[in-house]
């Protein structure tokens, strides 16, 4: 589906800039085009390209998202690339312990999204090349660095898997921000679905005609009736699925009324809760 991108992009509280320090295989180069699309970003960066943006498998790969490709700058230097960015952000699945510790100090993707939301403005995120990553001098260039939480016993993600990771995690925290108040966010699926009061005042009422139409004794309605609330509620259904499961009671209901030769339905017929 690339035919709706006359849809906005998505805000959020700063730019994303995904730059790419000498990228070499045209498939990785296509499949980042589109990961990048996909959350909503479209301003990509090369230096030193080892591959090009108008090679077949590139085109290929990046689908949809093949204007990345048209659009995108090459510059040769990292600090080139970055003069507009108030913020470098630099990537490496490189954890070094000793000597270098205190100058690779990394945070995690979330921890870099809260720190990005604070300051605002442009921010750049560098890849360095597959099969090498950033070099010394292209991290002594960046404000601080980002890791993915990979198993330590093989850390080293591919290229294209690591920058989509990274901007699922920026277009997460835009998601949950702003979805409702932004046309470029998906909002099919709430993200904390609530029960009206008022529903679930009747899905209890519905619950307790229920139990009371069971004609069971005393003590065995009451505790079907407990144990109904207690199962139901305890799960947060949302508003919608609450008022399927009141019809559902209200049928059940309405059948044992029947079935007992209930004066209540013989004069009034009634499929809604009294």
């Amino acid at each position: 589906m690339g035919e709706r991108q006359d849809i906005p992009l998505p805000s959020g509280p700063f730019a994303l800039t995904v730059v790419l320090v000498g990228v070499t295989h045209p498939g990785n180069l296509g499949a980042i085009c589109r990961s990048m699309l996909n959350y909503g970003f479209d301003d990509l960066r090369l230096v030193k390209p080892r591959c090009s943006p108008t090679d077949g498998e590139t085109r290929a790969r990046a689908k949809h998202a093949a204007r990345l490709l048209d659009e995108l700058s090459v510059h040769d230097t990292i600090q080139d690339a970055t003069s507009d960015c108030s913020t470098v952000v630099g990537t490496s699945g490189k954890r070094e312990v000793g000597e270098k510790t205190l100058f690779r100090h990394f945070l995690f993707p979330w921890d870099m999204v809260e720190r990005l939301s604070e300051s605002g403005g442009r921010v750049a995120l560098v890849f360095g090349e597959e099969g090498k990553g950033l070099s010394t001098s292209d991290l002594e260039q960046c404000d601080f660095f980002v890791t993915l939480p990979t198993w330590e016993g093989y850390p080293i993600a591919n290229l294209s898997h690591a920058v989509n990771a990274l901007l699922y995690e920026v277009h997460r925290s835009r998601v949950l921000e702003r979805q409702g108040m932004d046309p470029g966010l998906p909002n099919v699926v709430p993200l904390q679905p609530r029960l009206d009061p008022k529903v679930r005042e009747m899905l209890i009422k519905a619950i307790e005609q229920f139990s009371a139409a069971t004609g069971s004794s005393e003590a065995r309605r009451s505790s079907v009736e407990q144990t109904l609330k207690r199962t139901l509620l305890k799960g947060s259904p949302s508003t919608e699925e609450s008022t399927r499961l009141i019809g559902a009671f209200v049928e059940a209901t309405t059948a044992l009324e029947f079935a007992a030769g209930d004066d209540i339905w013989r004069k009034e017929h009634r499929r809604k809760l009294r």
